[in-house]
Order: C-alpha cells, then sequence, then structure tokens
C-alpha cells in the first residue's frame, strides 16, 4: 500500500487516542485515595510540681453542739419568739412561760425579806443595849445572851429570806427561755396554749450549731503513721456533699482517735469547716479527702488523659507536626482527676485528653478550640 494512505491513517487514531484520554483523566483524578481529616481532640501538658499524697473516705456532718431547749420551770407556754428552721443566736428570746405566778412568787419573797430585815436592826439594837446593861450588871449575863441569840437568829432569817428572793427571781427568768447556743433551729415539739413542765422530760426544740462543723470519717489504720508524720491535727481536708460536688468546703483535722477499731482496722477521724456558706448539713454524707505529705516534682497529667488498652495504661502524646503517638506509661498513683506517672512521658508533652476513641498511633489531630495552649495539670 501506498505511504500516503498510510499516514491519514494515523494521525485520525493519534486524535481519537487523545480524546479517550481527556475524558478518563477527570475518572482517574476522581477516584484518587484522598488524605484522612484530622481527628479533634483535646489535650492538656504534661507538667512537674509537687503532689499531695491523699486519702479519700467517707463521713458524716455533725453539729458542732447541740442544745436540747427545755423548760426549766411549770406554766402554759404563751408565746413562741422564733419560725421553725429559723437561724438564732445565743441569748436569744425563744419561748415566753406565763410569768405571773413567779412575779407574785417574787413580790411575796421580797415582802419577807424587808420584814426580817426592819427586825433585824431592832434585835441588833436590843442585843447593844443589853450589852451595855450587863457591864453596868442591870441585867444578867443570861438575858444577855437571850438578846444575842434573837439577834442572830433573825440575821440568818434575812440570809434564808435573801435565797428565796433569788430563787423567786432566778424562776421569773426561767419563765422566759432563752437560746443557750447559736445555730439554727430544728422543729417545734410544743406549741402555744401547751402547759408545760419542768419535770415532764419534753424539750422545746433542737439547736444544732453549723458553724463552724464537724465532718466524722474514718480511714484505713495503715495511714495513721502518715498522719501523725503529717502533724496530726494541722493536717487539711477537703469536705464534699455526696451528690453536690460544687459545694466542696476547705477544713483541718481536729480530732484522731487514740485507739484503732480492731474490727474494722480503721481509726476515726474529725475534722473542722467554717462553713460559712452553711453547705455543710448535719447528718449529711461526705467525701472527704484528707491530705498527707506531699511529693515533690513529680510527673503529673489529667487522669482522662490515660486509657487503659491490652498493652496496659497508654497516652496519646502530639508532636509538633500535630500527629498522635501512642507511648506506654508507668502509673504510681492517681489523686481526685489527676495522675502521677513514674515513666514513659516528658514534661512538657501535649497529651491527649478527650478523643482517643478514634485515634490509632500516627494519626493526624487537630486542636479543639485553644486547649492546645491550656495547662488542666497545673495546680
Amino acid at each position: 500500500m501506498h505511504p500516503s494512505r498510510i499516514f491519514p491513517m494515523t494521525r485520525l487514531h493519534r486524535r481519537r487516542s487523545a480524546a479517550i484520554l481527556l475524558l478518563l483523566l477527570p475518572a482517574c483524578r476522581a477516584g484518587a485515595p484522598s488524605a484522612p481529616p484530622a481527628v479533634p481532640v483535646t489535650v492538656a501538658r504534661v507538667v512537674r510540681r509537687d503532689m499531695p499524697r491523699i486519702v479519700t473516705a467517707t463521713g458524716t456532718a455533725e453539729p458542732m453542739q447541740t442544745a436540747t431547749v427545755a423548760a426549766q420551770v411549770d406554766g402554759i407556754l404563751t408565746h413562741v419568739a422564733f419560725h421553725e428552721g429559723d437561724q438564732v443566736e445565743a441569748g436569744q428570746v425563744l419561748f415566753q412561760i406565763d410569768p405571773r405566778a413567779y412575779e407574785a412568787a417574787l413580790q411575796q419573797a421580797q415582802g419577807a425579806l424587808a420584814r426580817d430585815e426592819a427586825a433585824v436592826v431592832n434585835a441588833v439594837r436590843d442585843a447593844d443595849r443589853y450589852r451595855e446593861l450587863a457591864a453596868k450588871q442591870y441585867v444578867t449575863a443570861q438575858q444577855l445572851d437571850q438578846a444575842v441569840a434573837v439577834a442572830d437568829g433573825v440575821k440568818a432569817t434575812v440570809r434564808a429570806d435573801s435565797a428565796a428572793v433569788e430563787l423567786a427571781r432566778l424562776n421569773l427568768q426561767y419563765a422566759t427561755i432563752r437560746a443557750p447556743i447559736s445555730g439554727r433551729a430544728g422543729g417545734l415539739l410544743l406549741r402555744e396554749g401547751n402547759l408545760v413542765r419542768a419535770s415532764g422530760g419534753t424539750p422545746l426544740v433542737v439547736i444544732n450549731q453549723m458553724a463552724p462543723i464537724l465532718v466524722r470519717f474514718a480511714v484505713p489504720a495503715t495511714y495513721l503513721g502518715q498522719i501523725r508524720q503529717g502533724g496530726g491535727r494541722t493536717l487539711a481536708v477537703r469536705a464534699l456533699p455526696v451528690g453536690d460536688e460544687m459545694s466542696a468546703e476547705d477544713g483541718t483535722l481536729t480530732f484522731l482517735d487514740n485507739a484503732v477499731d480492731s474490727l474494722t482496722g480503721t481509726v476515726q477521724l474529725k475534722a473542722r469547716f467554717a462553713n460559712r456558706s452553711g453547705r455543710l448539713w448535719p447528718g449529711a454524707l461526705m467525701r472527704v479527702v484528707l491530705q498527707l505529705t506531699s511529693e515533690p516534682n513529680v510527673l503529673v497529667l489529667p487522669l482522662t488523659a490515660v486509657v487503659n488498652s491490652q498493652r496496659g495504661s497508654v497516652v496519646y502524646v502530639v508532636d509538633s507536626s500535630g500527629t498522635a503517638h501512642l507511648h506506654p506509661v508507668e502509673v504510681e498513683r492517681s489523686a481526685d482527676s489527676l495522675v502521677v506517672l513514674r515513666s514513659g512521658v516528658d514534661a512538657g508533652e501535649l497529651v491527649v485528653t478527650d478523643g482517643q476513641l478514634r485515634l490509632t498511633d500516627g494519626t493526624r489531630v487537630s486542636f479543639k478550640g485553644d486547649s492546645a495552649a491550656s495547662d488542666p495539670a497545673a495546680p
């Protein structure tokens, strides 16, 4: 065949091949795999700091003082000067018992005292006159002794009358019942119009002193040496009401029992809290955190950064390029929301605290918000 006929056919084939390639190129580009997006995570920085050793326990709040208010005299309860549940102050009037009978008794005792005081004056004068007459031998010694005895007897009667006046005055004061301590009043057990008796045994109200307040708790006796080494009563304690972790109160240890309970292997302690906010309530369950000695310059990171895996405890460390790497770590202990490590990471490294479920070794990550600059493990 002639060459001139072959050449046009080759050019046609080339044009068709180029068109086919142009059509296939977008399809090839669409099918090429793309890099997976970065996984958003929250991170924190590993720090070195002094870390206190703590003991957690369950305790019960109890009032510093409890006063059971009862009547000391009999009578009709005429007035209640407070409401149930009120905060009352020491010396505040709480109840009034009908005072009329006690006012009359006081006046009667005062009258008897005035009468006998006048009799004392007369008896003393008689005794003085008999002494003068006895000196001149106008009266016998027996008559003088009788006059002196009468004067002494009337003086004794006056002393008894004075005591009766004080008793009557005291009974009148008892008719007005005041708060013996400052605290919160409980429910009323007797109301206006009731007859109260001093010997009846029925209290009128119970007052609990709540500021300051005590929290009683027990810890294993194995910590007894560390408690004594840490200063005993000077140790810091934090109390958190169960179910209300935001209402934490800080206080100090005030009581260490003098014996270990052989049945439970624990020792009883009490801590005192100012409780100015009134968040700690008598009888409420508390989560107590007792701070013992402090361990200096240890590796600390958030508890949420540590993941338990088949390889043991691990963390994800984020490098400068934004890639997460799996690092096995050796945990020494945990304290609240923090973990103390023996090894596995270095101070200053970034560890993932949230989002680990989507990570594998070598995954690219991005930081949520400004978490890269945060330092949750810092004090």
